[in-house]
């Protein structure tokens, strides 16, 4: 029996307590009063859409969408169908933690979370302007298991100022004796989008940009996190993440694998298979449009499927399935990573090497018209 195509649903929660330095995400601190009219504005665009293909995954992200009250959960998830979900996975600031909420999660049909815990290093999390430390996280970790969700996931950062080696190197095995199904290992984006990273270009000292590691340092750091997450069974698939066998994120291997997903909120994006599209940016303007009657959908685009099936399928530690057609039109750049030792080839299918893992933005934009 072949089963139906399904879709996965990202829903975007933009608003924190607090705007970490790192953050290039278009979420913080908003305006009083915006969060509610943001809630009734996702209502509608949830009733709205178009559920042709049942939602299999679900993926709650911020911002930070654990500090919604309790009392208050469930509704943001009415009027998404496809429940049970395989995999519902909610993004958590580690403090924001409590049992009643961990329940209210539950029977709403979440069964992941991934912590947003990017260091178990005091200093380095102070300079983040981060407010938990390394025992909240093992609370927290402790709380959701008794509250019966066992799959989650931990958040890293590698590049953080003040990062060493002998600290990255603590933070990787505070991560390793937790036992998480999952690992995510983030270098620091240096963009102008964060204060941090505006800060780094611009030559300044606030935030520690003058204490941040060399890229050597960093992707080191890197290597050193794919070897010691592999020596205790936590394997990377993705160029970001790791996964035990089996506990690898549903919802993110669609972004991978070209699946259609529907995004909804402010700055989700969404596919259907052929057309990419976008919600507003900011909150602030995703409630306006709604107000206003306008679309939500813009910056609709129809992109290359062979680009992209080398842009995103590489990020793979599977690789990606060629057919003729590929190397009929991408043969001179596969022959060229291959002779380099960037690219290893199996048959028909095509990966990165650690090396070409190493390189892979410039790799990936020979795949870009």
């Amino acid at each position: 029996m072949i089963s139906p195509p399904t879709t996965g649903a990202y829903i975007s929660w933009p608003f924190c307590a607090q705007k970490c330095t790192y953050c290039n995400f278009a979420s913080g601190v908003q305006p009083k009063g915006l969060e509610s009219d943001y809630a009734a504005a996702l209502a509608v665009e949830i009733a709205a859409t178009d559920w042709h293909l049942l939602p299999d995954t679900l993926y709650i992200g911020g911002g930070t969408p654990s500090a919604i009250p309790a009392a208050e959960f469930g509704d943001i998830l009415q009027g998404i169908p496809g429940q049970p979900w395989t995999e519902a996975t909610l993004e958590a600031a580690p403090g924001s933690l409590t049992p009643e909420k961990i329940a209210a999660w539950t029977r709403a049909g979440i069964n992941r979370v991934s912590l947003g815990v990017q260091s178990f290093i005091r200093s380095e999390l102070a300079r983040t302007g981060r407010k938990h430390d390394a025992e909240t996280v093992r609370r927290d970790v402790a709380m959701l298991r008794e509250g019966g969700i066992g799959n989650f996931n931990l958040d890293l950062i590698s590049g953080l100022p003040g990062q060493t080696a002998a600290s990255w190197r603590e933070s990787l095995d505070a991560v390793v004796a937790l036992e998480p199904p999952h690992v995510s290992v983030y270098m620091l984006e240096v963009d102008d989008d964060s204060r941090l990273g505006s800060e780094i270009i611009l030559g300044g000292k606030r935030y520690g940009a003058f204490d941040v590691p060399s890229e050597d340092a960093v992707a080191g750091f890197y290597e050193a996190a794919v070897d010691h997450f592999a020596a205790h069974g936590i394997q990377r698939y993705e160029i970001s993440n790791f996964a035990r066998p089996g506990a690898e994120s549903l919802h993110n291997l669609k972004y991978w694998r070209r699946e259609p997903y529907i995004g909804l909120g402010s700055d989700a994006h969404s596919f259907d298979g052929t057309i990419r599209w976008q919600n507003p940016e900011m909150a602030v303007d995703y409630v306006a449009r709604h107000l206003a009657g306008l679309p939500l959908r813009e910056d609709e685009t129809a992109p290359d499927p062979a680009e992209e099936k080398f842009f995103v399928g590489l990020r793979l530690a599977e690789g990606v399935h060629t057919d003729p057609s590929d190397w009929d039109r991408f043969g001179p750049v596969f022959h060229r990573f291959l002779a380099a030792g960037m690219m290893e080839q199996q048959g028909s299918w095509l990966r990165l090497t650690p090396r070409g893992v190493m390189v892979s933005n410039e790799i990936f934009q020979e795949f870009i018209s």
